[in-house]
């Protein structure tokens, strides 16, 4: 299987291998894939079986997903108000575990830390709702409609508060970046709870307030497929103005609102996920981003695919 250009997340096995990082690694070479996105679940102990496979050239890093290493606290995790914390030295926290991710990145000659920048804090877990109601009443429900729309209203109200402090945030990062010279770029990712920042409008606002700095947009295929089935935003509408902006792409697809599945494989539509092959031809840096239930023949099948479609589509 011919993988050159593409990498492959360590999610994907992470928890067969959870004190053997050398296992994890050699398990995603076995299929063809000689570069890698170590994710924010690898904990040091597994970073001393990797590294020297990473010196000796055995695997290449991609990227490395914040927060780097793993961080054993809910405040600071995937799904936190991360970047954008009112509470200064929670705020501050965030930015150092950043730079830690970014310093990661660098020494393993990685192009990009993918970033969780925040969220609008809500009392209950009004997506998890959201998404109950959408798969028992339909997103056409007037159940759904009232929800969404009390969602919508708070999410409007509220953001520019935290997109202003995670700019702050990102600002100090990128200073950080350039003081150190490092060549690595922050992607800030496309989520996946409707509450979460960033949406595609406001990453190009983020990224283009930071105008020359080492940032870019993260565009998640699977959770931006997601975040439009729920009504957040429209990917058509939107991604022409933030396509050059894209530092990365994770490649899943989502199957109604499940996600990180393999494209075409596990959707059985040959069609649909073409409407993103322009997005990963273009990005810089391309990783498969799948969980533990897509198996090597669907990977290899999954990847086939795309690989032959991007050749047609270059002619």
């Amino acid at each position: 299987m011919n993988t050159e250009g593409f990498s492959f997340s360590t999610c994907w096995n992470i928890k067969k291998h959870p004190d053997d990082g050398r296992g994890m690694i050699e398990g995603i070479r076995a299929f063809g894939f000689g570069s890698v996105e170590l994710n924010y679940n690898v904990t040091r102990a597994q970073l001393a079986t990797i590294e020297p496979m990473i010196e000796a050239g055995e695997i290449r890093v991609s990227s490395v997903h914040h927060a780097f290493p793993f961080a054993n606290d809910k405040d600071f995790d995937t799904d936190s108000l991360m970047l954008g914390y009112a509470d200064e030295a929670k705020r501050k926290h965030a930015v150092e575990l950043l730079k830690q991710s970014i310093e990661y990145a660098d020494r393993y000659g990685a192009g990009a830390v993918v970033v969780h920048p925040g969220e609008v804090p809500f009392e209950t877990n009004v997506d998890a709702e959201l998404k109950r109601i959408y798969r028992e009443q339909g997103r056409d429900s007037d159940a759904y409609a009232a929800l969404w729309a009390e969602m919508a209203e708070r999410r409007a109200r509220l953001a520019p508060e935290y997109l202003a402090r995670i700019r702050r945030s990102l600002e100090e990062a990128c200073e950080f970046i350039a003081r150190s010279g490092y060549r690595v770029a922050v992607g800030i990712e496309t989520r996946a709870r409707c509450y979460q920042i960033p949406t595609l409008r406001e990453a190009g606002e983020l990224i283009r307030g930071l105008e020359g700095g080492p940032i870019g947009l993260w565009y998640d295929i699977g959770h931006a497929m997601m975040m439009e089935r729920m009504g957040l935003y429209d990917n058509a509408q939107d991604l022409p103005d933030v396509g050059p902006l894209i530092v990365g792409v994770h490649i899943h697809e989502t199957i109604g609102l499940s996600d990180h599945w393999c494209p075409y494989v596990h959707s059985g539509d040959d069609v649909y996920f073409d409407r993103f092959l322009p997005v990963i031809d273009r990005a810089p840096i391309k990783v498969y981003e799948l969980k533990a239930a897509c198996e090597p023949d669907d990977i290899a099948q999954s990847h086939a695919l795309i690989a032959n479609k991007l050749t047609a589509l270059k002619g």
